[in-house]
């Protein structure tokens, strides 16, 4: 069984009538997941095709330095079930 990671993907959105940078934190099992979160994330929520979407980073966060704090609540709560 994979286990679940948290990647932090970080990109811009180039539209006509927006260009912004992003950072995001998701929960996946490969960084390739986490990138195709992040497209059907912000697809849905920004109405942003692919193509406009540039991913310039995606890395492997250590628990100590989430900052989403559902993720970090859902990731702390698991290991200390790991622990026991």
């Amino acid at each position: 069984m994979s286990e679940v990671k948290v990647f932090r993907v970080r990109g811009e959105i180039r539209k006509p009538n927006l260009q912004t940078k992003f950072r995001k934190e998701v929960a996946a099992v490969k960084p390739e997941h986490a990138v195709e979160k992040v497209y059907a994330e912000l697809g849905s929520k920004h109405r942003v095709k692919r193509f406009q979407i540039r991913i310039t980073k995606v890395e492997e966060v250590p628990f100590e330095n989430i900052e989403n704090p559902v993720l970090k609540k859902l990731f702390g709560e698991e290991s200390v079930d790991e622990q026991s």
